[in-house]
């Protein structure tokens, strides 16, 4: 796949994103909350939305274990998490994602993922910089971890455009229910 053809789906996406954003987010966050409720206090990564992402934080906040959120350390590395509550003091990061001002890290055994794009397979197509792939890839390595794709169902596609690099999301949350991928 090109790369003028990802930036093309990846703009059609980003479009019906807007959309569904602009609709409200339904019952997606009690959809994820049911999702997670199996990991009971697992470590848990998720994101502080920008522009039209699906909104995961009531779920981080009720979450009864450790809360990360994505730190980007420099192109081409692999994310790491440091420790969120709802009251932590925010600074802005790159890309304008908004990051705790200090905490521990966190490794997390479960990862909420944003996303422009996915699949039924379970592939996403993220803003294409690989930070969720590598991180991922080094995250299995050491054990299981689960990742959970979140978005508005009107970003699923037939198809993602893949790469060999490409990690596979466990799990997609929208705001109709929980997909479980198939190959």
């Amino acid at each position: 796949m090109s790369d003028c053809s990802k930036t093309a789906i990846r703009k059609e996406a980003l479009a019906a994103r807007k959309a569904a954003f602009a609709a409200g987010q339904g019952m997606a966050c009690e959809h994820l909350s049911g999702a997670l409720g199996r990991f009971g206090g697992a470590a848990l990564s998720g994101y502080l939305p920008i522009r039209s992402e699906i909104d995961p934080r009531p779920a981080m906040a009720a979450h009864p274990g450790p809360v990360g959120v994505p730190v980007i350390l420099g192109p081409a590395q692999p994310l790491i998490f440091r420790r969120w509550t709802p009251e932590a003091r925010l600074v802005e990061g790159p890309f304008g994602a908004m990051v705790p001002e200090e905490g521990a890290e966190v490794v997390p055994r479960v990862l909420i993922v944003p996303l422009v794009a996915f699949d039924r397979r379970g592939f996403r197509l993220g803003y294409g910089g690989g930070f969720y792939d590598r991180t991922l890839e080094r995250l299995r390595a050491r054990g299981p971890v689960t990742a959970i794709g979140f978005a508005f169902a009107a970003q699923e596609l037939p198809e993602v455009p893949t790469e060999p690099t490409d990690q596979p999301l466990d799990l997609i949350v929208t705001e109709k229910g929980v997909i479980t991928p198939r190959p």
